[in-house]
């Protein structure tokens, strides 16, 4: 398959996934729909490789990155975006998670000293700005409503769906660990996938939420589609672009998928974004691409001077 059919697929998957999940809400708890996704996702995979002939069995040293790597992106990160969207529009969560791409240089800088360059930050300023107005009236509504004895579930919502975003990233940030010990793209999915499962479905019993199997047909529908298609197939493509084309192209994925996400919001959730609102989105999503394109542009410059040959002295 070619690689710009593959980016085309990934964008159109994840684009539809935040609306996916509103599909899966109010019959059954987040985590409990979460580990329903993970489980069925896993379990495909894990078959997939077993007719590949694949070992499945991984070593401990292994083991013990894709269990963090499965804390990090399939549990915690998953179980906040499904119990922000209980209170968010599908459309913001997949803004919010546009920035991911600031904080990749930020947790790279705290844990190993990476500087930071002057055109990330300046994109991450005008992002800030782009927060600032997408989500201010919503802000102040829910602030309002606390000071009146309301419950601020949007503010929660928003909070919720920051905390995802940097799991996700410290998940991101753990594929290399575990990319150390197996190249095995399929296989270590599937044992981070059915980690991540473990630890929700642990919680999930612990807090004493409930396991009940609901009759919606759009839910059996949602949960097919997330597994299948957002969570193994998606990710297949997303992997095998960045070992084609690399990571700084491939990363444009998350510009494209919120715009997806928002026309999708407006069709099917009645979203209906004030000027104020559309002026932020466009201007997270532009400081987005503006951190990537800088990045791929001194990715490139790094890579003509590492090949371009010395001159003699004379």
């Amino acid at each position: 398959m070619s690689s710009p059919l593959l980016f085309i697929i990934a964008c159109l998957i994840w684009g539809s996934t935040f609306w996916a999940i509103t599909l899966q809400l109010g019959d059954v708890a987040p985590a409990v729909s979460v580990v329903y996704r993970f489980g069925l996702a896993s379990a495909t995979l894990f078959a997939w490789c077993a007719l590949r002939g694949d070992r499945l069995r991984l070593p401990w040293r292994a083991q013990k990155w894709m269990l963090l790597q499965g804390l990090a992106s399939f549990a915690l990160s998953y179980v906040c975006t499904y119990s922000s969207e209980q209170y968010l529009v599908s459309a913001l969560v997949s803004v919010l998670f546009a920035l991911m791409v600031f904080w990749t240089p930020l947790l790279n800088r705290i844990a190993f000293g990476t500087p930071i360059t002057w055109s990330t930050c300046c994109a991450a300023f005008v992002a800030i700005c782009g927060i600032v107005l997408l989500f201010y009236q919503s802000i102040g509504a829910a602030l309002h409503d606390i000071l009146g004895g309301g419950n601020g579930h949007f503010l929660l919502g928003f909070i919720l769906a920051l905390v995802a975003t940097v799991s996700s990233t410290a998940g991101n940030a753990l594929v290399m660990k575990v990319r150390e010990h197996s190249g095995n793209v399929m296989l270590t999915m599937a044992w981070t996938m059915l980690w991540g499962t473990l630890m929700v479905a642990g919680w999930a019993i612990a807090t004493g939420q409930s396991w009940q199997l609901p009759a919606r047909p759009s839910y059996w529908m949602g949960l097919v589609y997330l597994a299948i298609f957002g969570s193994v197939i998606a990710f297949s493509a997303y992997f095998t672009l960045i070992a084609r084309i690399g990571t700084q192209k491939t990363v444009y994925i998350g510009v494209v998928t919120p715009v997806i996400s928002v026309l999708l919001s407006v069709q099917f959730e009645h979203y209906r974004p004030a000027a104020i609102e559309w002026v932020g989105m466009l201007l997270c999503l532009s400081s987005v691409a503006w951190a990537l394109t800088s990045g791929a542009r001194k990715t490139s410059s790094i890579a003509s001077l590492s090949t371009t040959p010395p001159t003699k002295a004379t």
